[in-house]
């Protein structure tokens, strides 16, 4: 055993858990060789990253909170546009422009093919700004490459907003996913750097915080105007998106870079400055040894594995840790997301008022937002495995009492009620768990030098699983192809539980970790279930991690 790594229950912490050693890392800081000095600064940032409060690291990093909130309010206009095209497909004013009319039902329709396009295209887009922003973010940097992406929006909006037809709704619709897919991606992996250990888990899940509240602009805006028989009842949800680039470009242009990419690209005294601005006027005292830990922690990951290209995330030990961002992530639209996260065209599927969907899509993504934030103390009180766990299995539950509602009751009004209720029940559960958990998970488990293409993987990840949700779903869904309605509930419950069997067996807890700690867990190829259970010393080290990277 380790004695970098010590399991709890050993009565003697101090002394080797049994007669094995495994060779443990060496830091360096710089090309020729360790620096004793720097090993007790960086050792001792780490000592005081476990004895910081919550209370007293918001009070000791107010500045660095206050950049990654602003950074990740980005992502508010992903959340807004993942509700909004979803939601005018049940919008008369919008399918009378684009859809076509169909004489049993006496109404326009949106055919399935064009929901799943349409639905798509933004997911397209999403993907090709994820793949670039994991190469344009670490050639440039999180601040310029976020500076680029809110004016490309600004232009991009134009073409829904004056889109004559589908196919040019629907160019305009992959052209805005591209920095779309840049805001999801930068905001965890930015939070995730810029905070201390303590803060790391509530500013990562603030990201979905921001998801949330964009989706409730959106069912506002589109409830208010869910009567409207003009173009204007899509076309200013549309020119909504205008209200936040701009505002942000200006109060961003003067975010300080993440020390982490600077400390990667060797530019430890702008990485200096960084830390300065980041902490509060008591801390900057403690910045030297803040930057010790940052340089030891990269050195300790190029001697495991010096590689930084997207080829890396699949290679000896990142392949483990890329496998786990992704498959949180791609859990999301699996579990119930493409038929509950924007939920206005199922409840009208499932037979209830068009007026009546609207408003109930409000109060449930009000909910949405309540769960997200009960989330930051769940998360606090039982860590990122457990509530992960435990909300998959709810969410598979609730799928299936959907289903059978539907297949019982489901052309009566009590089921058409009942069936919206458990959606709602739907959205606050994933809203507490697996919707805002999966942030802090991505933003922990990746390695620091392969943090922000590891979690523009498991966007993309994401991003194809919801593309390929959005495909099944309309054909499942819709009155025009297999008219499932909430019997729905029996296939994504499915997939749900299939989601959870994995998380069981792979997924482990990050809780209280630094990024070295995590290093040295993946490297011994730790089990996911007893992730928890090591005291982990990364300075208590006297070879190379050579011997662990060749395996």
């Amino acid at each position: 055993m380790n004695p970098a790594m010590v399991p709890e229950e050993n009565p003697h912490p101090g002394e080797k858990a049994g007669g094995d050693h495994l060779e443990a890392a060496t830091s360096h800081f710089d090309a020729e060789g360790s620096n004793s000095k720097d090993d007790m600064l960086a050792k001792q940032a780490t000592v005081d990253e476990h004895a910081l409060t919550l209370i007293q690291a918001l009070q000791k990093y107010p500045k660095a909170v206050m950049w990654s909130i602003l950074v990740s309010t980005a992502i508010i206009m992903e959340g807004y546009d993942i509700v909004l095209i979803g939601s005018l497909f049940a919008q008369p004013a919008f399918l009378k422009h684009y859809g076509e009319y169909v004489a049993s039902t006496d109404s326009y329709s949106l055919s399935a093919a064009w929901q799943a396009g349409l639905s798509n295209g933004t997911g397209i887009g999403t993907i090709i700004g994820a793949f670039s922003n994991g190469y344009f973010t670490h050639r440039f940097g999180y601040r310029k490459v976020l500076l680029a992406s809110l004016m490309s929006i600004v232009a991009f909006v134009f073409i829904p907003f004056f889109a004559p037809s589908l196919p040019v709704l629907l160019i305009g619709q992959i052209l805005c996913g591209i920095p779309w897919g840049v805001f999801a991606t930068m905001a965890p992996a930015y939070a995730s750097e810029v905070c201390p250990m303590v803060l790391r888990g509530y500013l990562t899940v603030y990201v979905n915080l921001c998801w949330a509240f964009g989706q409730l602009v959106a069912a506002g805006v589109l409830s208010a105007f869910s009567n409207g028989t003009t173009e204007w009842a899509y076309k200013i949800p549309f020119a909504v998106q205008w209200a936040w680039p701009i505002p942000l470009f200006i109060v961003l242009f003067f975010a300080p870079e993440s020390p982490w990419h600077l400390v990667r690209k060797g530019k430890y005294e702008a990485a200096e400055r960084s830390l300065l601005r980041l902490a509060s006027d008591t801390e900057k005292a403690k910045v030297k040894q803040t930057l010790a830990m940052l340089i030891h922690t990269n050195s300790l990951e190029k001697d495991i594995d010096e590689g930084t290209s997207y080829w890396d995330c699949f290679k000896g030990i990142d392949r483990r840790r890329t496998e786990i961002v992704c498959m949180v992530f791609s859990a999301q639209p699996f579990c119930g997301s493409a038929m509950g996260g924007t939920p206005t065209y199922f409840f009208v599927q499932a037979g209830l008022p068009t007026s009546i969907s609207f408003k109930m899509s409000v109060g449930g993504l009000g909910l949405a937002a309540v769960g997200t934030i009960i989330s930051w103390y769940l998360l606090h009180a039982f860590g990122r495995r457990t509530l992960y766990v435990v909300g998959l299995a709810a969410l598979t539950a609730i799928l299936f009492i959907v289903g059978i509602i539907s297949a019982a009751a489901g052309n009566s009004p009590g089921g058409y009620y009942a069936q919206a209720a458990m959606m709602l029940v739907w959205l606050f559960v994933y809203y507490m768990t697996v919707g805002p958990i999966c942030y802090a998970i991505i933003g922990e488990t990746s390695s620091t030098r392969l943090r922000n293409k590891s979690v523009c993987l498991s966007r993309i990840a994401y991003y194809i699983a919801q593309i390929i949700c959005n495909v099944i779903n309309p054909y499942i869904l819709n009155p025009t192809a297999g008219d499932w309605k909430g019997k729905t509930g029996f296939f994504w419950g499915g997939c749900a539980f299939a989601y959870l069997v994995w998380t069981w067996f792979r997924l482990p807890e990050t809780k209280a970790r630094t990024y070295e700690e995590l290093d040295v867990l993946f490297a011994h190829r730790v089990k996911a279930r007893d992730f928890s259970k090591y005291n982990v010393d990364p300075y208590a080290a006297t070879d190379s991690w050579l011997s662990e990277k060749e395996k």
